[in-house]
């Protein structure tokens, strides 16, 4: 891992490069409050994170608005990727790493042999090339089969439903202090997940709305899975058009719905 060149004198930055559902904010053809909002945190791009540390820098999944999010926040460095899932709001910016390979010849790629599969198929160009043109993509595939490391950082994956499938969460923990706990996508946090990161620093957890969905949690669920837990400080990402920043207000203490462009940082 090539180290990255900062400033920062933190153990863990995070960058929220996108709170947004899938549809993001604002959704095509709306005309509700939330999407003509005049609050610039009510503009929502895909979910993904940017993960900065002094050894490394790497980004969780690369969503249909990975350039424009690189773009946003002057990213000049990206070491690796990790994925949670391969639904295209996740995957869909995955050919835009090419411009952080170019000096190294190749990008890691984390992901579940199912999500490494179907990257693979539908990146076969990338993938199945046995000589890229130079600039051009070219992963280096890492199933995750159990905790990894990136840097001095250690990333244990937190199988949690989605519907009827099944994601990864991921937890970060540095010096054997659990740093934060990432569930951007889910619909239940079972038990044993929630007893993995108990009292975890910051829950990042998916809050699409106020009323329930079938495939991810609804705020009421996302603060009770948040009691569980017994995280520090929580806050709510996934959010769509239904949910808006002001709805902050009304949260319990430490909880906070996330922001595109907010930053974090141990």
């Amino acid at each position: 891992m090539s180290s990255q060149p900062s400033t920062l004198n933190s153990q863990l930055v995070v960058t929220f490069l996108g709170t947004g559902t899938s549809q993001g904010v604002p959704t095509i053809g709306c005309d509700c409050a939330v999407c003509h909002s005049p609050d610039p945190r009510d503009n929502r791009l895909r979910s993904s994170i940017y993960v900065q540390t002094p050894e490394c820098s790497f980004v969780i999944d690369t969503g249909t608005d990975f350039r424009t999010q690189a773009l946003r926040e002057n990213i000049r460095h990206v070491d690796a990727v990790v994925f949670t899932h391969s639904h295209t709001d996740h995957v869909m910016g995955f050919d835009d790493l090419r411009r952080f390979g170019v000096a190294r010849g190749y990008m890691p790629v984390y992901a579940s042999a199912e999500t490494m599969r179907d990257l693979r198929r539908v990146y076969a160009f990338a993938f199945e090339a046995p000589n890229p043109f130079p600039g051009y993509l070219k992963p280096e595939p890492h199933i995750i089969d159990g905790p990894f490391d990136l840097g001095g950082t250690t990333l244990t994956p937190l199988p949690v439903p989605h519907g009827s499938s099944s994601v990864n969460g991921y937890l970060f923990s540095r010096g054997g202090r659990k740093l934060m706990a990432y569930l951007s996508d889910c619909s239940a946090v079972p038990d044993e997940i929630a007893e993995q990161i108990a009292d975890v620093d910051t829950l990042i957890i998916d809050a699409l709305r106020e009323k329930p969905h079938p495939t991810h949690l609804s705020v009421g669920q996302a603060i009770e899975a948040a009691e569980r837990i017994g995280a520090g400080r929580t806050f709510f990402t996934h959010v769509c058009h239904e949910l808006p920043q002001s709805a902050e207000a009304g949260l319990p203490p430490n909880t906070f719905i996330a922001y595109d462009g907010l930053k974090l940082q141990w």
